[in-house]
């Protein structure tokens, strides 16, 4: 793949089109944080039958698997929605156009679909994926995917703190999480924390803090969560650089009770393996997001440098500014291949390694970033000034460096893939 087919363009035009009508207008409400994504993702859904692909999609998924037929059959992702060449480029669009106006709205809607609906579907029960899945899947209700800690950050899950505790048929659940997506509007909380295996006392509880496993090494359980159970509190939506209109927020558990029902399958390498491969999906993902920053930043920069003047000539006569704009299109070409190249693999049945994934997300991250404080650098005192968009879109490509696992945390993963061959 070398270009959008001519069915993509389409595609791309409508979406376009309802951008311009749907989101710029409430722009400035998104980003105070006035208004919450969810009602404009949810008439996205309903106006390109999202909503009802999905369902259409979960159900012939679920009909396949009560006759019998194995559920990772390479015809889906996992997540309930089918894969094919067409549907492949379909996914990826959206979240190029709506990243080059407000990329909140890619993580708000990422994260309840793709991570939340994504975890349930890969390692649900037929009967947990009618109960909380289908719902996410649709947009009828939002979902938050909660791994992240106050003390652990890259360290996610040999830093966890939250616990879950097994009493009679039930686990009691305590401890915190910090920037979740979602996590102060979520219907939906898929919650990841550690058993905890220390011997009880009589009245149930630990004995003391030590016996069973290293705390590091214990496992890690996958719980279903709603909003409003006893003991789950929802913060207010925390206050940040950049993503304004995706809300983030922390929760804090104290004794929550959960049943066994919410408890999702562990399958092979427990909830640590279903975590790694919500990472590869979530990072691949970076790198549409990240072309769409860098569209619209090369768009404005070539606007601005056609006919911004300067010593009576237009700026973009100056070799600086035309070494700066060369640049972009080079960062554009390079990230739109890797968008193509996982498509490909998508059309293909395959996908990316935890390692390929992590190359996309390093790379397109730090593209996006450059090239978004190169704008705001071609655009002088105006770039700075919140009335010209490349300062908002800069202050939201920095998150696509940290979101998802740092840069770090991703050279640190490609390093052991090559270092183990």
């Amino acid at each position: 793949m070398i270009e959008w087919s001519d069915e993509d363009l389409m595609i791309r035009d409508a979406v376009r089109g309802w951008i311009d009508a749907e989101v710029r207008p409430n722009l400035d409400a998104l980003e105070s944080g006035d208004l919450p994504p969810y009602d404009l993702l949810r008439n996205l859904f309903k106006t390109f039958g999202m909503d009802e692909m999905a369902r259409a999609s979960f159900r012939a998924r679920q009909e396949r698997e009560r006759a019998g037929a194995p559920s990772d059959s390479g015809d889906g992702d996992g997540d309930g929605r089918e894969r094919s060449g067409g549907n492949a480029a379909m996914s990826m669009l959206p979240i190029i156009e709506l990243c080059k106006v407000a990329p909140g709205l890619v993580s708000a809607m990422g994260v309840s679909l793709g991570l939340a609906a994504g975890t349930i579907m890969k390692r649900g029960t037929p009967e947990q994926r009618e109960r909380w899945a289908l719902d996410l899947l649709t947009f009828d209700k939002i979902g938050a995917w909660a791994i992240t800690e106050p003390g652990s950050g890259s360290d996610a899950f040999g830093g966890m703190q939250t616990t879950a505790r097994k009493v009679g048929d039930e686990y009691v659940i305590n401890g915190s999480k910090t920037f979740i997506t979602n996590g102060p509007y979520a219907d939906t909380i898929v919650l990841y924390c550690k058993l905890d295996d220390r011997p009880a006392g009589d009245d149930g509880r630990p004995a003391g803090e030590h016996g069973g496993r290293d705390p590091r090494d214990r496992e890690i359980l996958t719980f279903v969560l709603d909003r409003g159970m006893e003991g789950l509190e929802q913060s207010r939506p925390l206050r940040k650089m950049g993503l304004h209109s995706s809300p983030t927020g922390e929760l804090f558990l104290n004794d929550v009770r959960a049943g066994a029902d919410r408890l999702l399958a562990s399958g092979s390498g427990g909830g640590k393996e279903s975590a790694k491969q919500n990472f590869v999906t979530e990072r691949a993902g970076v790198a549409a997001m990240s072309l769409g920053v860098i569209e619209e930043c090369l768009r404005l920069s070539v606007e601005y440098a056609k006919t911004r003047e300067l010593w009576g000539q237009r700026i973009g006569d100056f070799q600086l500014i035309q070494l700066k704009l060369a640049k972009m299109e080079v960062a554009r070409l390079n990230v739109q291949n890797l968008v193509f190249r996982h498509i490909e693999m998508q059309r293909a049945g395959r996908s990316p390694s935890l390692a390929e994934a992590s190359a996309m997300k390093l790379y397109s991250a730090q593209a996006a970033n450059e090239v978004a404080q190169e704008a705001v650098q071609l655009f002088g005192g105006n770039g700075y000034m919140a009335e010209y968009r490349v300062e908002q879109l800069a202050r939201d490509a920095k998150s696509f460096q940290i979101y998802a696992g740092t840069d770090e945390i991703q050279v640190t993963h490609i390093a052991r893939d090559l270092l183990s061959s």
